[in-house]
């Protein structure tokens, strides 16, 4: 009996190992997926510098006359047709210069323009111009007039910082800016004094014909 016993446990044992091997083996797990790669966000180009066009732009200061014998000299208007410089649109920031002894003095058009009458004649346009050029703006010592404007908020003033006679001044210069067809115009006026730069008013017989300290400066700048 001990031997049949022994003989039932060992076919069973043999049926259950059997049986074993038929069960379906399961896969290994999947590795898990990798992350997606991280997208970068999509940035507008910056715009392009805009260049100044000279052709377009003009600075015209008008300069009037003062002193007890005033009746006896002329106003003026000094003009630079010359002005080059870039604007940054997207740094809402411009830098432009022109040279002094590229301006020109009373053009016809220009002094009809600021309200100016009788024209000086052509040895007196040319006498004005020497006597600015050396006498007070010493153009050889101080060749270029700079400009670095900022622009904040819109309809706030321009901040603008004008380098001239070796002086900076910072002031707050209210501007008309508008873009059309790719091009930019900035247009506005200001009043600055010759002092603020540590330039002397020209003058004569003491001052009795003299230039007034204000100038009246206007401006139209365009960049494109």
């Amino acid at each position: 009996m001990t031997k049949i016993h022994t003989y039932q446990k060992i076919i069973v044992l043999a049926s259950l190992l059997a049986a074993c091997t038929q069960l379906p083996t399961s896969a290994p797990p999947a590795p898990p997926e990798a992350p997606p790669p991280a997208v970068e966000p999509v940035r507008p180009p910056a715009a392009k510098p805009l260049t100044i066009d000279s052709a377009q732009s003009l600075i015209a200061v008008t300069v009037r006359r003062g002193g007890l014998l005033a009746r006896l000299g002329h106003d003026h208007l000094v003009a630079s047709r010359h002005v080059s410089g870039t604007v940054s649109p997207s740094q809402n920031r411009a830098d432009l210069q022109f040279r002094l002894d590229q301006l020109t003095v009373d053009e016809a058009e220009l002094r009809i323009a600021a309200g100016l009458e009788k024209q000086p004649s052509a040895d007196a346009i040319d006498g004005t111009r020497n006597n600015m050029l050396t006498r007070v703006l010493d153009a050889e010592r101080y060749p270029v007039v700079t400009v670095h404007a900022e622009r904040g908020a819109a309809g706030q003033p321009l901040q603008v910082a004008i380098t001239l006679h070796g002086v900076t001044r910072i002031m707050a210069i209210p501007a008309d800016i508008r873009v059309s067809n790719g091009v930019m115009t900035v247009t506005g006026t200001v009043n600055l004094k010759q002092s603020d730069f540590g330039i002397t008013p020209f003058s004569v017989m003491a001052g009795a014909l003299a230039v007034q300290d204000q100038l009246e400066l206007r401006f139209t700048l365009a960049a494109k």
